[in-house]
């Protein structure tokens, strides 16, 4: 028996783990609160493999589920608290050789999320109903035009 190759990736609300096996069988996916138990067959070598994760943080078992496909099991671990990221997978920071990050499906999603290009586009509408119209044109397409209104508004203090 020996632990399938994993790979792991974070989001807001779920973590996602990948065990790679292929044409597995037998698949058993078991959740927990602050674990998860997998285990399969291989049907291309007859290899049985089980990984048990403690994990960083806590999910909601019901939540949870896993689908297989024939090159891998993809687990969705649905977290007990939303919008907390996880630094890692495991709960100690011992390194699992067998688990590495998926860096193809890695997002920063702390600083570039749903919630934060909705909280930027309230940012616009609000920036627009405050009279974004009359703010100086910065493209500097009607530079000469807009200098010299400006003059023309300043004269009148000079003399």
């Amino acid at each position: 028996m020996q632990p399938a190759t994993a790979k792991w990736y974070d989001r807001r609300d779920s973590v996602f783990i990948e065990f790679c096996v292929e044409d597995s069988k037998d698949v058993q996916v078991n959740f927990d609160q602050s674990k998860i138990d997998f285990s399969c067959v291989s049907a291309t070598d007859n290899i049985k493999h089980q990984n048990t994760v403690e994990l960083f943080g806590e999910i909601d078992p019901k939540e949870s589920k896993h689908r297989r496909t024939d090159r891998s099991v993809l687990c969705c671990l649905r977290k007990a608290e939303a919008g907390k990221s996880w630094p890692r997978l495991t709960k100690d920071k011992t390194k699992c050789n067998w688990l590495s990050v998926d860096f193809n499906n890695w997002k920063d999603w702390e600083d570039d999320s749903d919630e934060d290009l909705s909280s930027f586009d309230k940012f616009s509408e609000m920036m627009n109903s405050m009279g974004g119209d009359d703010l100086p044109d910065l493209d500097g397409a009607d530079d000469e035009h807009d200098s010299a209104d400006s003059d023309d508004e300043k004269m009148p203090d000079l003399e």
